[in-house]
């Protein structure tokens, strides 16, 4: 169960950290019509797609990406508390994450992705299934 609290505490890092900071940069871009700087180093989600689309249907992906992740977010609670179908869940929306990474150019969460995935294979097998208590796994 180490193992898929681990992955659990790094997912909701990254739900709070990329998904729920999506928001409130959507609302900044309809607002202002362009994008926030982190520090002045770079244009926070300002990849392919800020350039692409009109402020209201890029803010519109930002929202789905944070729905996306707070899909993520209770597929990590799922982990936490023992169940397999929290890491299949996990693993089943990397791909659909990995398009919004793209299209917003956002490299952390990569590593953070290859991290879930270690760590889910770690905790496979003291994860129960539909079928068992999620409390006999423990």
């Amino acid at each position: 169960m180490v193992f898929a609290r681990i992955d659990a505490v790094l997912t909701w890092v990254y739900v709070v950290g990329f998904g729920v900071t999506a928001i409130p940069i959507a609302a900044y871009h309809v607002a202002t019509g362009r994008l926030p700087t982190f520090f002045g180093l770079f244009t926070v989600y300002g990849g392919r797609w800020s350039d692409q689309f009109a402020p209201p249907m890029f803010a519109g992906l930002l929202v789905a990406f944070a729905v996306t992740t707070l899909v993520v977010g209770f597929a990590a609670w799922l982990l936490w508390q023992g169940w397999r179908i929290g890491a299949v869940l996990s693993l089943a929306t990397l791909p659909v994450e990995a398009v919004f990474w793209i299209g917003f150019d956002l490299p952390i969460p990569w590593i953070v992705a290859a991290a879930r995935i270690v760590f889910a294979i770690l905790a496979w097998g003291s994860l129960a299934s539909a079928t068992t208590s999620a409390h006999a796994a423990g």
